[in-house]
C-alpha cells in the first residue's frame, strides 16, 4: 500500500514536472508555415484585433490598450465576451535589478489569419520579448503568451509583472434592457493563483492568471502608467523569471469571461490552461479550411493575398451569443453586432466563397431578429443583447429577398427557400402598400444614404426593389405560384422601365440621387452648398449654385429626379443590370470622376482635382463621420457595375484601387474608408472582391436547384493564367483553369458529380476554332458559343 501511494506521488509530481517544463515552450513550432504580415511601423498606435467568435480583444499594435472607439465612449477597445466586455486590457513590465521597463511600445506587429504578435526588441537591454495571442473557437477566454529570448551571453534575473485591468460592463443598448453597470469586485481564486472579477450587481465575471506561479498584487502596475475609464479594478501577477544564456522561457496567461456564472468561468479557464495548443491547432486548421474554398491563383499577387485575406477578415467578424444566434457582425470594433443590410451584401460573396454555414446561421438570426417587426421588413442594426436600434431602412427589405434567391442559385436547397419565402411575400407587400404612397412603384424612405432630409425616393431603393421583384417573381415560380409569379415580374419589368426613364438626368448623363419636389431638392441644394464649400470644393459649390438657380424657376411641386450629391448609389442601376447599355455606359464614365487612388466616393462632391494625388491617410474629423470618404462598398458596387456592362478591365481597376488599401494600416485587412479609418475590418468587402472575381471575372452563375452551372467568363486584359478552385455548389463542387496565349483561350473545368450540366458560353466574335476534349467542335455563326459540359474532367482550346 505504501509502495502504491510512494508511486502515485511520484506519478503526480513526475506530470507536474514536465508540465512545468512544457510551460517553457511557446507556440511557434504551431506557425510554421502560417502565412503572417508584418505591420507598418507608422501605424504602431492604430487599432488590431484578435479575433474569435465568442471573445476578442482590440488594441493598439504596439501594445497597448488605449480608450478606444465611439459608440460605447471610449470602451469599443479591451477583451469582448458579448453582451458584456471583460477587461479594458492589460500591462506588461520588466524589472531588472535597479531598471525597470514597461512593455508598451512594441517595435513589429505581426498579424496571422488566426491570431497575432508584438516584438519588442528594443524595451529592454538584451532581451527581445514577444507577444502572442489568439481567442478558441467557441470558447469564452484569450490566451496570450509571453516569451523572453536572452540574446546575449549573460544569464539574467528579471521580474516580470502583469496587471489586468477589469472592466465588467454591458454593450451598447444595455440601459434599454434594463442592464446596469456596477463598480467590479476582485478577489483571489486561491486553488488556480488567479485573480477573479465580478460586477457588484450582476453575474459577470472574469477570471484571469497563468500556467506558473505568481505572486499577486492588488492594484494598477507598480511601473506602468495605465488608468483606463470605467468601474473595473486591477491585479497584479509578479513572476522571478531566469534567463541562462541565450535562453529563452515563456508565461503563458488564460483570460476567461461568463456573463452567466463562477462556475462556467472556472471550467472554461481550466481547459484552456491545460489544452490551449489543442485549440490553436483547431484554429489553423479551420482557417486553412476557408482559404482551402474559392481558392485563387493569378499572377497578380498583391489582388490574390488581399482576395485571400479578406476571406479571412470574414471569419473574424463572426459574433456569436448563443442565447440570440450566431452571424456576421459588421465591422471592428464600432459595429461588432448585426446588420440586415451590411449581410446583404457581404452574404452574397459568403456563398460564393464555401461558406454555407456562416450564410444559413446568419441569416437564419437575421430573420428572427426581423420578425418582431411583424410585417416581413428587414431589421437594420441589432445590438448583441438582442436590442434593436434600427427596425430597418427601406432597402434593407427588398434586398433581403434578392439575397434569399441568389443563396438558393447556389445551394439549390427547396426548404431553405420555403422557409424565407412567406418573409419576403409579407416583406413586398409591406414594401409597397405602406411606402409608396402616390403609387408610382418608388418606396419612399431611406436607402444606404442616411443624409438628414434625404429620405424621398432614392435611386437605391428603386434599383433594389426592381431587382427584388424580378428574384421574387423566380421564387414564387419555384413554389408553385404562377399568378403570384406573373405579377411580380410585371411589377419588375414596370420598374425598370421607369427607372430608366424617370431617374435618369440627361444633363448630368447620370441617374438621379433621389425623385422629390422641387422644394425638396432647395433644401437639400443649401445643405449640399455648405458641405462643398465646409470642404473647400469650389467645383462643387458652383454646380449647386448653378442647379439651384435653375430650379428656383421650376415650380415648387413640381417632383423629377435630381443630382445633387453624386451619392454613390446612383450607380446601382449598373450594379443591378437594370441601366440601359448607352445610360449605363454613360453614368459609369461619369461615376468614374468621382474616385482616388484607393477607390469611390461616398458623395461625389466630396472630391476634388486633388484627389487624384492623394496616397496618404484619411484625415476624417474630430467626431466620427463619414464626409469626405472613400468606401471599400462603392468601389465594389462600381467594380461589379463595370463587368455588367463587359467592361472588366475598368472592374479590374476599382479592384486594384481598393488593394491599394490592403495592410495600409492593419496587416492583413481593409479599412471600411479608405485606406485607414472607421472600421480596420468589414463584412461588405466580401461583396467587393468575391462577387465581381468569382462572378464575373470567372462567370460563375449557378443554377444549383437545377444542377446546371453556366460559366461566362469575363478575363480582364492582364489576366493570362486564372485558376479557381473548390468552388462549392451544391452537392457539386467545380475547378476552374484559364490559360491565355496569343492562339487564344484553353479552359480545364472539373466537376465532381456527373449529374450536372456545366454551360460554358464566350462570344463566338472572339474565336474561329473550338476543341473540347481534343475534338473539333462546330460553332456556327450565333452571336454565342454554348457549349454543354456532362463530363467530371473538361478541356475546351478556343482559338482565335
Amino acid at each position: 500500500m505504501i509502495r502504491a501511494y510512494n508511486f502515485i506521488l511520484f506519478f503526480i509530481l513526475f506530470i507536474s514536472a514536465c508540465r512545468k517544463e512544457d510551460s517553457w515552450s511557446d507556440f511557434s513550432s504551431l506557425l510554421v508555415d502560417v502565412e503572417s504580415i508584418n505591420g507598418n511601423p507608422e501605424y504602431l498606435s492604430s487599432p488590431f484585433v484578435t479575433a474569435g467568435d465568442r471573445v476578442y480583444m482590440v488594441g493598439h499594435q504596439d501594445g497597448s490598450f488605449p480608450d478606444l472607439g465611439w459608440h460605447v465612449q471610449g470602451e469599443m477597445g479591451g477583451i469582448w465576451n458579448h453582451p458584456i466586455k471583460l477587461m479594458d486590457g492589460f500591462t506588461a513590465a520588466i524589472r531588472t535589478g535597479e531598471r525597470s521597463y514597461c512593455l508598451d511600445k512594441a517595435d513589429e506587429f505581426i498579424n496571422y489569419p488566426f491570431a497575432n504578435k508584438h516584438r519588442y526588441s528594443k524595451s529592454v537591454p538584451g532581451i527581445l520579448i514577444t507577444r502572442f495571442q489568439f481567442v478558441p473557437d467557441n470558447q469564452q477566454c484569450i490566451v496570450i503568451e509571453f516569451t523572453f529570448e536572452n540574446v546575449d551571453n549573460s544569464k539574467k534575473q528579471i521580474e516580470f509583472e502583469f496587471t489586468g485591468h477589469t472592466d465588467l460592463m454591458p454593450v451598447w443598448l444595455g440601459e434599454r434592457a434594463g442592464i446596469i453597470d456596477d463598480v467590479d469586485n476582485l478577489t483571489i481564486d486561491e486553488e488556480r493563483m488567479a485573480w477573479r472579477g465580478k460586477d457588484e450587481r450582476n453575474e459577470w465575471y472574469v477570471l484571469f492568471g497563468s500556467d506558473q506561479k505568481a505572486k499577486m498584487i492588488e492594484g494598477p502596475s507598480s511601473i506602468c502608467n495605465y488608468s483606463p475609464q470605467g468601474n473595473g479594478k486591477e491585479g497584479r501577477l509578479n513572476y522571478n523569471i531566469t534567463l541562462p544564456e541565450n535562453g529563452t522561457r515563456s508565461v503563458r496567461f488564460i483570460i476567461a469571461g461568463s456573463y452567466l456564472n463562477q462556475k462556467e468561468v472556472e471550467k472554461t479557464y481550466d481547459m484552456l490552461l491545460n489544452h490551449s495548443e489543442n485549440f490553436l491547432k483547431e484554429k489553423r486548421n479551420h482557417y486553412e479550411q476557408i482559404a482551402s474554398k474559392a481558392k485563387l491563383t493569378i499572377d497578380d499577387k498583391q489582388l490574390q493575398k488581399a482576395y485571400e485575406w479578406v476571406k479571412y477578415n470574414t471569419e473574424w467578424l463572426v459574433r456569436e451569443v448563443p442565447e440570440i444566434g450566431r452571424g456576421l457582425g459588421a465591422g471592428m470594433p464600432d459595429y461588432p453586432w448585426w446588420f440586415g443590410v451590411d449581410n446583404e451584401y457581404a452574404l452574397k460573396g459568403a456563398i460564393a466563397t464555401g461558406r454555407k454555414d456562416l450564410v444559413y446561421k446568419t441569416i437564419e438570426l437575421i430573420h428572427k431578429l426581423s420578425e418582431t417587426n411583424g410585417n416581413g421588413k428587414i431589421v437594420h442594426e441589432v445590438s448583441t443583447n438582442g436590442v434593436v436600434f434600427n427596425p430597418g431602412n427601406i432597402n434593407e427589405t427588398p434586398q433581403f429577398a434578392s439575397l434569399i434567391w441568389w443563396v438558393y442559385q447556389w445551394t439549390g436547397d427547396k426548404d431553405f427557400l420555403s422557409q424565407y419565402y412567406p418573409t419576403i411575400v409579407d416583406g413586398l407587400k409591406w414594401l409597397m402598400e405602406e411606402n409608396d404612397k402616390d403609387n408610382n412603384l418608388f418606396p419612399d424612405g431611406y436607402g444606404m444614404m442616411e443624409i438628414h432630409g434625404l429620405e424621398s425616393e432614392m435611386i437605391d431603393v428603386a434599383s433594389y426593389t426592381q431587382k427584388a421583384f424580378e428574384d421574387a417573381a423566380k421564387m414564387a415560380f419555384e413554389m408553385g405560384e404562377k399568378e403570384r409569379a406573373e405579377s411580380y415580374q410585371q411589377t419588375a419589368f414596370n420598374l425598370k422601365e421607369k427607372i430608366n426613364k424617370e431617374f435618369w438626368v440627361e444633363e448630368f448623363s447620370s441617374f438621379a440621387d433621389f425623385i422629390g419636389t422641387t422644394t425638396e431638392a432647395l433644401h437639400l441644394i443649401d445643405a449640399a452648398i455648405i458641405r462643398a464649400d465646409t470642404l473647400n470644393k469650389p467645383w462643387a459649390v458652383e454646380e449647386l449654385k448653378a442647379t439651384k438657380r435653375k430650379l428656383s424657376t421650376y415650380p415648387k411641386n413640381k417632383k423629377q429626379g435630381f443630382v445633387i450629391f453624386h451619392n454613390w448609389v446612383v450607380n446601382t442601376p449598373m450594379e443591378m443590370k437594370i441601366a440601359d447599355q448607352e445610360k449605363a455606359i454613360r453614368a459609369l464614365d461619369k461615376g468614374s470622376r468621382f474616385v482616388n487612388p484607393f477607390g469611390v466616393f461616398v458623395t461625389g462632391i466630396d472630391r476634388d482635382e486633388s484627389s487624384e494625388m492623394e496616397d496618404g491617410s484619411f484625415s476624417g474629423s474630430k467626431v466620427f463621420s463619414y464626409t469626405g470618404a472613400v468606401m471599400t462598398l462603392p468601389t465594389g458596387v462600381q467594380a461589379i457595375a463595370e463587368n455588367n456592362y463587359g467592361r472588366p478591365d475598368k472592374a479590374l481597376n476599382y479592384l486594384h484601387k481598393m488593394t491599394r488599401s490592403f495592410s495600409f494600416a492593419l496587416p492583413g485587412s481593409i479599412y471600411e474608408v479608405s485606406p485607414d479609418y472607421g472600421m480596420m475590418a468589414q463584412a461588405w468587402n466580401l461583396y467587393a472582391y468575391a462577387v465581381p472575381i468569382i462572378t464575373q471575372f470567372f462567370g460563375i452563375q449557378p443554377e444549383a436547384h437545377n444542377k446546371v452551372i453556366h460559366i461566362m467568363p469575363l478575363l480582364p486584359e492582364s489576366w493570362n493564367n486564372s485558376k479557381l478552385e473548390n468552388v462549392l455548389i451544391g452537392d457539386n463542387k467545380i475547378d476552374i483553369a484559364f490559360v491565355k496565349s496569343t492562339l487564344g483561350l484553353s479552359a480545364q473545368i472539373i466537376q465532381n458529380q456527373n449529374d450536372w450540366e456545366i454551360h460554358f458560353k464566350v462570344p463566338r466574335k472572339d474565336y474561329e476554332q473550338v476543341i473540347l476534349n481534343g475534338k473539333h467542335l462546330e460553332i456556327g455563326d450565333s452571336e454565342w458559343i454554348e457549349i454543354i459540359l456532362n463530363e467530371k474532367s473538361n478541356t475546351i482550346e478556343l482559338l482565335k
